[in-house]
């Protein structure tokens, strides 16, 4: 293929990608995050030093080309500004801060600040209020769903099933509780795998086979929305239905559906889900989970001061911030939840967490909801697929997509698995040309184009870059 070919190619690409991204309902929104310059990306110092030889002068203000936002988004300017009030809040208010509103500060007092941040998440994962908890950290919170759930009778039910690729988080908890309980999981692990697939995905026969052969004695089920590795979107709702055919509990992990695709918990009767908050919710690094647990399975049905209010609502691990709000600074030593999913609380949230999550969470109100999110990112997802099939052959050669090409099986998520040998020259070459990814050794990269601040010319960028990268890694092997 010609140089003038490869031109022609590219400038297709990018002149398809102007049209796209005027048309971009959404494309306002890029302006509400902080998207690093090349020249930031390259950078070992925290501030910005002058007289670099090996940037381009224009490398301090191009954009990088972000398109990891399924390991971690980028920060909301507005972030900076609801944290330095937060922070305002407490140096001038103090433990008043609790309790006190300002007049002049959007933030809710901090022991409201939970609620707020349910109100503002329920929508993204379609629930009720009462059924979404703000708090903790994605695997404390499987950890909590499971010592709730999990009731393993060795002589019945005790089998929890998961898939065999699952994030190591969720395989370590899954094997913690089974030992916890005094069980071995060489008998009461179940993991599913696809005896047909060569990408390591999973068809809902796969998965719904798993489950029917071992129905009598499974206890639980934990299965992830969307599969970290491959990308693939599972389908929720009907796995859900036949495990309740089967009377078998099921936990989901969102951590890679939230916020990326549209969901509907509450409708498709989802037993409990758990989530991080740092991918396509950009809270920042590690920042506090989510929790839904579906309004049936937390009822309480007795008060305080009944004879044995314990018999009305689950066994939970109890922490006072699941108790009732309107008795929790009595200091009484008595639990007794309030309803929903906030009285699986345990203690008091942190606000700086809180209160970064919840500044990202009035962009997604900003956009419409999901719906929106979805639809575009379903187009700038094509797009880059696109982009793909039309780089040089040679190129072509030494990947392959391992993503679902059915849209409606996938979210923002192309994981791409490369020939042997080549991961670490790619990677390299992306650093060069200003391309931040995600790697999955030995051989597979991500690329999520995050629909909130990508653009479809960012899709162009990243073909361009990868088919030099590739090519370059070849002749270096």
């Amino acid at each position: 293929m010609s140089a003038s070919s490869d031109q022609s190619r590219f400038s297709n690409l990018a002149s398809q990608a102007n049209i796209l991204d005027g048309e971009d309902t959404l494309r306002h929104l890029r302006d509400e995050f902080n998207v690093p310059t090349k020249a930031d990306i390259r950078r070992t110092t925290l501030q910005h030093q002058q007289d670099r030889s090996d940037t381009t002068p224009t490398d301090g203000t191009t954009p990088c080309t972000y398109l990891c936002g399924n390991s971690l988004g980028l920060q909301p300017k507005r972030t900076a500004t609801r944290i330095n009030q937060y922070l305002q809040t407490w140096s001038t208010q103090a433990v008043q801060g609790h309790f006190k509103p300002l007049d002049d500060s959007p933030l809710p007092t901090w022991l409201d600040a939970d609620v707020r941040a349910a109100q503002l998440m329920s929508p993204v994962v379609g629930a009720d209020e009462s059924e979404v908890a703000v708090m903790q950290t994605l695997t404390a919170n499987l950890h909590l769903l499971m010592s709730a759930f999990y009731r393993p009778d060795p002589k019945g039910r005790h089998k929890i099933i998961l898939e065999s690729k699952a994030f190591p988080s969720d395989h370590f908890a899954v094997l913690s509780q089974i030992r916890h309980h005094g069980l071995d999981p060489a008998t009461s692990m179940v993991t599913i795998e696809s005896p047909y697939s060569e990408n390591s995905l999973l068809t809902t026969y796969d998965i719904q086979s798993v489950i029917s052969k071992h129905a009598s004695d499974t206890a639980l089920i934990l299965l992830p929305g969307i599969q970290y590795y491959t990308g693939q979107l599972l389908d929720i709702p009907t796995i859900t239905a036949f495990a309740h055919k089967h009377d078998i509990f099921i936990i989901w992990d969102l951590a890679h559906a939230v916020g990326n695709v549209p969901l509907h918990l509450h409708d498709w009767d989802v037993d409990a889900a758990a989530w991080c908050t740092y991918k396509y919710l950009n809270g920042g690094p590690g920042c506090i989970g989510g929790m839904f647990i579906n309004s049936r399975n937390s009822l309480v049905t007795t008060t305080i001061t009944d004879e044995e209010p314990e018999r009305g609502y689950g066994k939970r691990l109890s922490g006072w911030w699941g108790n009732d709000k309107a008795t929790r600074f009595q200091m009484q030593t008595k639990f007794h939840p309030v309803k929903g999913a906030a009285g699986f609380q345990l203690s008091n949230p942190s606000i700086l967490d809180i209160t970064s999550l919840s500044a990202s969470l009035e962009i997604f109100q900003l956009a419409g909801g999901v719906s929106p999110i979805r639809e575009k990112s379903k187009k700038l997802t094509a797009f880059l697929e696109q982009c793909l099939s039309l780089l040089a052959e040679e190129a072509k050669e030494v990947f392959r997509i391992i993503t679902p090409s059915d849209p409606d099986q996938r979210g923002a998520q192309l994981s791409i698995l490369l020939a042997d040998n080549l991961l670490n020259s790619v990677m390299k070459e992306f650093e060069k040309s200003g391309i931040v990814v995600d790697e999955r050794k030995p051989n597979v990269i991500r690329v999520a184009p995050a629909p909130l601040y990508n653009t479809f010319k960012d899709c162009v960028a990243f073909a361009q870059a990868f088919e030099a990268a590739l090519l370059a890694a070849q002749k270096a092997v």
